[in-house]
């Protein structure tokens, strides 16, 4: 079976994204930077405390994350976000506010046409999410 899980680019500031992550959805979450992993001797000691790989696992959710761009400049777009399927009105209203503390709230949470609860957020971190409950009829 195929997963999809997505891996985020930050410029220095992947370790307070991802605690902040944990600190919404749980879950075990490990962190190596530059200065702990193998390359450590051939990069520069300024470069010693930025993330190298982060991962964050719950149940249903891994995210992974990094502060490493090679060579190149992060780009924070409107392509792509990170759509969330929620299992009660608890739930996606509980991550929605997590979520948002310090963002924006695009749309908040409430019934939409379609018949499902949703809320679209940016995080502070620049992410966009979108979160979904549909109601059980």
């Amino acid at each position: 079976m195929v997963t999809l899980n997505p891996y985020l680019s930050f410029e220095g500031d992947c370790k307070a994204a991802m605690e902040f992550y944990r600190d919404c959805f749980g879950g075990t979450l490990r962190i190596m930077t530059v200065g702990e992993s193998p390359m450590a001797a051939s990069m520069p000691a300024a470069m010693h405390p930025q993330v190298m790989h982060a991962n964050l696992e719950t149940a249903g959710i891994t995210i992974m994350a990094s502060d490493m761009l090679d060579g190149t400049k992060l780009r924070i777009g409107n392509s792509v976000a990170l759509m969330l399927q929620c299992g009660s009105e608890e739930e996606i209203r509980r991550l929605f506010n997590a979520l948002s503390k310090g963002g924006t709230a695009n749309t908040p949470v409430k019934v939409e046409f379609w018949g499902a609860m949703y809320g679209d957020l940016t995080d502070k971190f620049g992410v966009r999410w979108m979160l979904n409950f549909e109601k059980k009829a």
